[in-house]
């Protein structure tokens, strides 16, 4: 077996059983009856308004990503949205986040940055929004009560992950001399090495595209964006079971469900979703019915939205691999 396919069996070694243990705590005692009966009693309308800013959303974390693409070349819009969009709709049908792969193939393909460039800004995209649902969701636990243990256990420990991530993206690309001498002094095959340096100019061109104050200004501002639109469009979903989240508790479901994306999983989240769900709304008084119904119907509308707006940009994936086909 090739090292990428001892991967992927690693990966669904991993996310089954994990998927099908946090199934199993999410679902035991529940009564299917009542929560359909939820889902059909549900007020369409809200859950329509909830979709319609999940699309928007996608719009604006395509904005955001431009941002630092756009640090060495100058992309349209539309590209950038279809790469996005097709990278979304790989995430959620893929394992191992192939989309992030996907959208960044794309990219490289149709313009004149190199896949490492491309996939390395696709990644701090990710690490930052790490970043940012640590601070969220620290700040919002300081006010919470009751907290989910295990979220305020995790969130510690993200603490510390979104830490190093920031100090790496902060220090490194100021370490080019140090990481090409460091490769000139280990002793490595020649064709390794002259394959090594260009790759790591490129992660570290892709790393410095933060380090410029108004390319992280504006990345910031559509952070905050990005995450107090999810927030809304959880708070107005709510609102069609007769939950009415207040911002806050829709803010703390929110970012548990994108911590909780970074342990591995099946694709879409099945089992990590229904867990975050049961274990962060029922403290608040919600029944685990609703909590279930609730976000059964959200991961549908978002399968949805992802397969209404990324299926037309597949064509451009089909493209991009013809392109790097020997």
């Amino acid at each position: 077996m090739s090292a990428p396919g001892r991967r992927g069996a690693w990966k669904w070694a991993l996310s089954i059983p994990l998927a099908a243990v946090l199934l199993y705590y999410s679902l035991r005692g529940v009564e299917w009856s009542r929560i359909w009966g939820i889902i059909a009693a549900a007020r369409w309308e809200y859950i329509l308004a909830a979709g319609a800013i999940v699309a928007l959303n996608f719009f604006f974390r395509s904005l955001r990503w431009r941002i630092l693409l756009n640090a060495e070349t100058r992309l349209s819009v539309g590209l950038v949205f279809r790469a996005n969009m097709a990278g979304y709709l790989g995430n959620n049908f893929l394992p191992a986040r192939a989309g992030e792969v996907i959208r960044s193939l794309i990219v490289s393909t149709h313009s004149s940055l190199s896949k490492t460039y491309v996939l390395t800004t696709a990644l701090s995209e990710r690490l930052m929004d790490v970043i940012a649902l640590v601070l969220w969701s620290s700040l919002v636990l300081l006010g919470v009560h009751p907290k989910p243990e295990w979220m305020d256990r995790l969130s510690r420990s993200m603490a510390v992950v979104a830490a190093v991530g920031a100090l790496t993206v902060a220090i490194l690309p100021h370490t080019g001399d140090l990481v090409r001498n460091l490769l000139h002094r280990i002793p490595l095959p020649a064709v390794l090495r002259a394959r090594l340096l260009p790759l790591a100019e490129q992660v570290l061109l892709g790393l410095r595209a933060f380090h410029h104050w108004g390319r992280f200004g504006g990345f910031a501002l559509f952070t905050v964006a990005i995450w107090t639109l999810d927030a809304s469009s959880a708070m107005i979903a709510s609102r069609a079971f007769g939950m009415s989240f207040s911002f806050p508790v829709a803010m703390l479901l929110i970012a548990a469900l994108g911590l909780g994306s970074a342990l591995p999983s099946t694709p879409g989240y099945l089992g990590i979703y229904q867990f975050v769900a049961v274990t962060v709304l029922t403290p608040f008084g919600y029944t685990r019915d609703a909590a279930l119904a609730y976000i059964m119907v959200v991961q549908a509308v978002g399968y949805a939205v992802t397969l209404l707006v990324g299926l037309p940009c597949l064509p451009l994936l089909r493209k991009a691999r013809r392109n790097v086909q020997p």
